[in-house]
């Protein structure tokens, strides 16, 4: 394996975290566009040169950048995502921010695929200097009213997030929107299917209605590509395909804890194994870690039971969460494991949270983490 490199977007900027052979020290580099919006930066997995960052800019709006030099210069995006302009009368749409990034499957260098705020799945084949909208789900009328208006979904607004490429077959896709649910293509795109049966939705919702469905997050396990995992505003589930039949392995956590949060990691060879960082979703939903003693919950069963990880973490008064792209993983022989809290500070695991120290502090709240291998 190469050098791994820590990709940190936050509220005000990126910073890229290089780290030794035993991953314990840390070299830093940044801020990369400091006082904008980044959420999300990803390094492709194909060329591992390549970075993309989603950004929101004073001056510019929502856009994406692109390096192909590990982050030394950056030039922004020809066409960044944009919905198309609507007809004379009609009401429109305007990509907010991007907030998700995925690149494509290994087939099909440049490829690269972006989640909007609001709703909107968008494809580049050219490693991210021009977007296309993917139509078969942004003009599809009845997706379109799925995904509500710019005001629907979450507090900070509506997201399609989580897409996610299956690595046997690249025309097969999943993605998380929220509101408004689980989807499957396995057409690249073309046409979709919802895959929500066996979640719940908040009380006194109806459950037939899509647009109520808020998966938080998607994962797919490497190790056996046919089973997801998801955090959902309604707990932790589990699909093992070909069923469409999602089950709550979270009702195995802890009571008092909950299994409600915003992220979850598989862990890269064993499809049993997974994570997740639970935070205090009762009453006006604090998002905030419960009782402020945060911890990670580990299962290596597959969801039937869930140990609590929190060996280095604060044991009390530490109001912050994680948020759903905040918490990553590496691929290491003892894997890693990296979160970023809404405080600033980043906290990192070398053996798959057992034990936990802090790599980073005070930086602006961070909104996602990835890890790349460097060449």
């Amino acid at each position: 394996m190469g050098a791994l490199a820590l990709l940190v977007a936050t509220k005000k900027g990126a910073w890229i975290y290089h780290g030794d052979d035993a991953r314990r020290q840390w070299q830093v580099d940044g801020p990369h566009f400091l006082g904008h919006v980044i959420h999300h930066l990803v390094l492709d997995p194909r060329d591992r040169v390549t970075l993309l960052a989603a950004a929101k800019t004073g001056h510019l709006g929502p856009t994406i950048f692109r390096s192909t030099d590990l982050g030394k210069t950056w030039s922004e995006a020809k066409r960044p995502p944009a919905f198309a302009k609507a007809p004379v009368g009609t009401i429109g749409r305007s990509v907010d921010h991007t907030f998700w990034l995925t690149p494509g499957h290994p087939s099909e260098p440049g490829v690269w695929y972006a989640g909007t705020s609001p709703h909107g799945l968008f494809r580049s084949e050219d490693g991210g200097v021009n977007w296309e909208e993917v139509s078969g789900l942004n003009d599809n009328p009845q997706y379109r009213d799925w995904m509500g208006g710019p005001q629907d979904g979450t507090p900070d607004g509506p997201k399609l997030h989580s897409v996610l490429v299956d690595p046997r077959d690249a025309g097969h896709l999943y993605i998380g929107m929220s509101s408004g649910g689980v989807h499957e293509s396995r057409d690249a795109g073309k046409s979709w299917a919802p895959l929500v049966e066996g979640l719940e939705i908040v009380a006194g919702m109806d459950p037939g209605q899509i647009q109520f469905h808020d998966p938080h997050c998607l994962a797919i396990c490497p190790a056996n590509p046919d089973r997801l995992y998801q955090q959902n505003h309604c707990g932790i589930y589990r699909i093992d395909r070909p069923s469409d039949q999602w089950h709550r392995v979270g009702r195995a956590m802890p009571a008092a804890v909950g299994d409600i949060g915003f992220p979850i990691v598989v862990h890269p060879t064993d499809a049993d194994t997974a994570w997740v960082f639970p935070m205090d979703g009762t009453d006006v939903w604090p998002r905030t870690s419960p009782g402020g003693m945060p911890a990670v919950y580990r299962t290596r069963n597959g969801g039937e039971s869930w140990q609590r990880q929190d060996a280095g973490l604060p044991k009390s008064h530490a109001w912050w969460t994680v948020l759903r792209q905040a918490m990553t993983g590496d691929t290491c022989d003892q894997p890693g494991l990296y979160l970023g809290t809404t405080s600033g500070s980043i906290w990192s695991s070398v053996d798959e949270g057992a034990n936990w120290s802090m790599l980073a502090e005070h930086l602006p709240s961070i909104y996602a983490l990835e890890i790349g291998v460097l060449a």
